[in-house]
């Protein structure tokens, strides 16, 4: 933990009572106290002594959160200010505050709730990252053996929407690549033949449109059942959002997470469908300045900066045995007899050789087949 007091007998104090009980820091100013904790923390619990020269207790801990947002905060005071007091709780968020002279038993008994509080904190984030981390793993492992193209065309979508925040330099957000990488989890529910259609750029029916159109709403809802997903639901859901920048600051950091998010990924789709029609970057970029997608001049100007795959490739007869993630299979994979199991054109991803495999097992795979192999 971190003691901060302007007074050097109070932390002589602090360090006897606390020393056998704790791993214990003190520093005896709140700018000592916020390099403490870049250099050496985080730590589960800081307390300070409210009136301090240059900068309170109140500010002290309001910038601590900013720098350890998961450290519990104290404050212990000899001063009856009720004002500071508010502002000390209000901007910093604290845990408790303590009364200046805090008897020995009443501090270790405050500090050992404190610790057992940053405990708590950390099980129930470590818990809630770990669930939304296997449900998302397993989302995508579906995606990848229902369609293996809409899962690359989603890896593509989040490598263009991170690279899109980074180039424009917008605060980081794990909303932006992780609603990039679910954008096309409603596809699950789609027939095979609408997919396999999309992918071939074939035209739809004007039912099967409508149907391919419903799948960033049924994405949206699925996701919106899962705690801490809400604003990337909402991202996903209105990836086709044609609004543009109506109504919004010129200054993108001013957009709030989901209306940011919806430019970026919608911006990315758009540039991600020209790149498969065959454009090259330039020539999609250009494309995009002429059509009427409503896009910021910032966007536009960053989009010169996107990475597009250019590996050569070169075309070989494999089995299943010889896939690897990458590769672009070059005719239709068929079982022995006959049914298509997967059609020409898809990028071969983890979970389809997971998929093809068990195949292979089963009913099998008609081997060799030819495949696109870069080199």
């Amino acid at each position: 933990m971190l003691f901060v007091d302007d007074e050097p007998n109070v932390l002589e104090a602090i360090q006897r009572t606390l020393r056998k009980h704790v791993e214990l820091q003190t520093a005896s100013s709140g700018e000592e106290g916020l390099r403490l904790l870049r250099e050496g923390g985080p730590f589960a619990l800081v307390v300070s002594d409210m009136r301090m020269p240059a900068m309170n207790g109140a500010q002290f801990l309001a910038k601590a959160r900013e720098q350890a947002p998961d450290t519990v905060r104290m404050i212990l005071s000899g001063q009856s200010d009720l004002q500071a007091t508010i502002s000390a709780v209000n901007d910093g968020h604290i845990y408790r505050f303590l009364n200046k002279p805090c008897p020995s038993d009443q501090l270790l008994a405050a500090v050992a709730d404190g610790l057992n509080q940053h405990r708590l904190l950390t099980a129930e984030k470590v818990l809630l990252e770990q669930t939304l981390s296997g449900a998302v793993k397993m989302l995508i492992e579906i995606l990848g053996m229902v369609s293996p193209a809409a899962s690359n065309r989603a890896s593509r979508l989040q490598r263009y929407t991170l690279g899109l925040s980074a180039a424009l330099g917008l605060p980081e957000h794990w909303e932006y690549g992780l609603a990039a990488y679910l954008s096309q989890i409603g596809c699950v529910s789609l027939p095979q033949g609408i997919l396999t259609k999309v992918e071939a750029i074939q035209p739809l029916t004007e039912e099967e449109q409508r149907l391919y159109s419903s799948h960033p709403d049924i994405a949206g809802k699925l996701l919106g059942a899962i705690p801490r997903l809400e604003d990337v639901a909402a991202i996903v859901a209105g990836q086709w959002d044609t609004t543009g920048t109506t109504g919004k600051p010129e200054d993108l950091r001013q957009w709030d997470v989901r209306s940011l998010g919806r430019l970026l990924l919608r911006t990315s789709l758009e540039f991600d469908r020209l790149i498969v029609r065959g454009a090259t970057r330039d020539t999609a970029v250009e494309t995009l300045r002429a059509v009427k997608f409503g896009l910021p001049s910032s966007i536009l100007k960053v989009l010169p900066t996107l990475s597009v795959s250019s590996h050569k490739r070169v075309l070989r007869q494999i089995r299943v045995k010889d896939l690897l993630p990458g590769m672009i299979l070059d005719e239709d994979l068929v079982s022995p007899k006959g049914i298509r199991l997967v059609p020409a054109g898809q990028e071969v991803t983890r979970s389809l050789i997971v998929r093809l495999t068990s195949i292979a097992d089963g009913v099998g795979v008609s081997e060799p087949f030819r495949a696109l192999v870069a080199i």
